[in-house]
């Protein structure tokens, strides 16, 4: 599955979720079992020989393909879920975001120092919530951390706080003024 027909398989839905935002919905690649055997295969390809042994996947959708790649990668999966979701001690990082402030949460022992860790979410826009996510990582000292997305808006403009010093990778670049 090439890129070019990812893209094709890509919904957008224009003011969602408020007025203005054009929203680019991957569900319609997950829904495809092409498209979710593509997007498998190009992130196992990009990440198989970097050491990962945890991945994090940002609720919720990066919990879909986070949870296969984990598997493939022979590495543990760890869940970043929004303040109050996790039943054990946590170690929480707050944000800000496109639509208003959060919160989100690890389990405490859910990383070690040895580790290094594939940070994975469905969509990069301005980035503040992978931001808060690494921020919330790094919490634990990982050997390395990575950021890892199926889709990155190119045009929208990053937070400042969006690290430009982890590697960062995604299956699939738009441009919201081009689609």
């Amino acid at each position: 599955m090439t890129k070019q027909e990812l893209l094709s398989h890509l919904r957008v839905v224009p003011d969602f979720p408020i007025k203005g935002i054009q929203f680019f919905d991957v569900t319609t690649l997950f829904k495809d079992k092409d498209c979710l055997a593509g997007m498998l295969d190009l992130l196992y390809e990009e990440y198989k020989d970097k050491g990962i042994t945890k991945v994090v996947g940002i609720e919720s959708r990066g919990f879909l393909l986070g949870t296969a790649l984990a598997a493939r990668l022979g590495a543990g999966f760890v869940l970043a879920r929004k303040k109050g979701k996790l039943p054990a001690d946590t170690i929480s990082e707050t944000y800000t975001k496109e639509y208003g402030s959060d919160t989100i949460e690890i389990h405490a022992d859910a990383i070690s120092p040895d580790d290094v860790c594939l940070i994975h979410d469905d969509l990069l826009a301005t980035g503040g919530t992978a931001a808060a996510v690494l921020r919330l990582v790094q919490k634990f000292h990982p050997r390395q951390s990575y950021l890892s997305f199926i889709l990155d808006i190119t045009d929208c403009p990053k937070l400042p706080e969006f690290p430009t010093d982890i590697s960062c990778s995604s299956i699939l670049q738009v441009q919201e003024g081009n689609f």
